[in-house]
């Protein structure tokens, strides 16, 4: 009787165990936002992860005027933070790099990230924020 009990309660312990849904990590659909920023980012390059593999999260966006956006690119995963490197009167400037490793990425989402140019003389650029501006939806 007690075996059976105890294979009964074994039996039901695993029936009751639930899987864990894990969010798929992309892809993202990333932008950037040239924000508080009188000057032209030009040759804007983002790179969405930091120390993982860079195969589809390095996308080329071209140029940003003053207050515009550039359009959406897709990445294969995206973070809350990014490397995101444009040249601005002849000189390059960046916001660094930075490291993936314990962050969360962000699953299938339009983001944008608003970049201004936090040290002129430093040349260095600064995400304010990350816009999440609606669902990706994959068909």
């Amino acid at each position: 009787m007690k075996k059976l009990i105890f294979i009964s309660l074994i039996i039901i312990s695993v029936i009751s165990c639930k899987k864990t849904e894990w969010s798929p990590e992309g892809p993202t659909d990333v932008r950037v936002k040239n924000l508080q920023s009188d000057f032209t980012f030009y040759n804007v390059i983002i790179k969405t992860a930091g120390g993982r593999d860079t195969t589809g999260n390095i996308k080329a966006l071209g140029t940003i005027i003053p207050g515009d956006t550039s359009n959406y690119q897709r990445v294969t995963f995206a973070y809350p933070l990014a490397e995101i490197s444009a040249t601005i009167n002849g000189q390059l400037f960046s916001t660094g790099a930075f490291q993936s490793t314990y962050l969360t990425y962000i699953s299938r989402h339009r983001i944008t990230y608003e970049v201004y140019i936090s040290n002129l003389t430093k040349k260095e650029l600064k995400i304010d924020d990350v816009i999440f501006d609606e669902p990706l939806v994959l068909k």
